[in-house]
């Protein structure tokens, strides 16, 4: 893959085999040269697990205590009095007769969905429109749950999901490219604390293989996990 001036400038400033803790790390990020836009900030985790095995699936979701930088649009499915409370919580869009005729259509411009448990037997039916692009509210992640005001405020605040893909890892996005340094090491170490508390008991040895973190337009800085614990 051919890559552009700035990421092979930014290959020259650090060594790529050797691991950074997670301070030296974003130093040597915020230093790479700069895009024209504010970039995601993303880490990948590769664990010791088998996605194949129900007992070794890592999933769910975590609140990122300084956020994600990005301005999250909430759909919540839902009827009667729940309506209110879900605008009262800050959702964007509330509603099931106006929002499941134009999902059903083909419309997912949302970044989150979230629905009451009674919803879910008429959601089902949009599974192939929402399972691909990751908007299927599922109880095990909060977004099917009778308590809309607390899903909403989380997702508002920068509650993010995370998912091991079929080769172990994990990606998920820690911040932007314009937070202070100290507000992306805390969103990196709350993800990293999360993924060590939900470690799956069939997991035995190594858990955690390695780390690395990145820019949309970066190449990967590998970091030391004993700094991140």
């Amino acid at each position: 893959m051919k890559h552009g001036k700035n990421y092979n400038k930014a290959k020259e400033m650090y060594d790529k085999n050797q691991e950074y803790t997670i301070s030296d790390a974003l130093e040597l990020l915020g230093g790479f040269p700069k895009t024209k836009f504010d970039s995601s900030v993303d880490l990948a985790v590769r664990l010791n697990v088998n996605p194949k095995h129900a007992d070794q699936m890592v999933r769910g979701t975590v609140v990122l205590p300084n956020g994600t930088g990005k301005s999250v649009r909430v759909l919540v499915i839902t009827r009667g009095p729940k309506e209110q409370e879900a605008l009262d919580a800050g959702a964007d869009m509330v509603g099931a007769d106006e929002y499941l005729p134009k999902i059903k259509d083909g419309w997912t411009d949302v970044d989150v969905i979230i629905a009451t448990p009674d919803m879910m037997g008429e959601l089902g039916r949009l599974g192939r429109i929402l399972g691909p692009r990751g908007l299927m509210p599922n109880p095990k992640v909060g977004t099917v749950t009778m308590d809309i005001t607390k899903a909403v405020t989380e997702a508002k605040a920068g509650r993010i999901e995370y998912r091991v893909d079929k080769s172990g890892i994990i990606h998920a996005p820690v911040g932007k490219g314009s937070f202070e340094k100290a507000k992306l090491e805390e969103n990196v170490q709350a993800l990293f604390r999360e993924l060590v508390r939900v470690k799956p008991s069939a997991v035995k040895g190594l858990y955690v293989r390695s780390v690395f973190i990145s820019d949309t337009m970066s190449p990967s800085i590998r970091i030391d996990t004993t700094s991140l614990v």
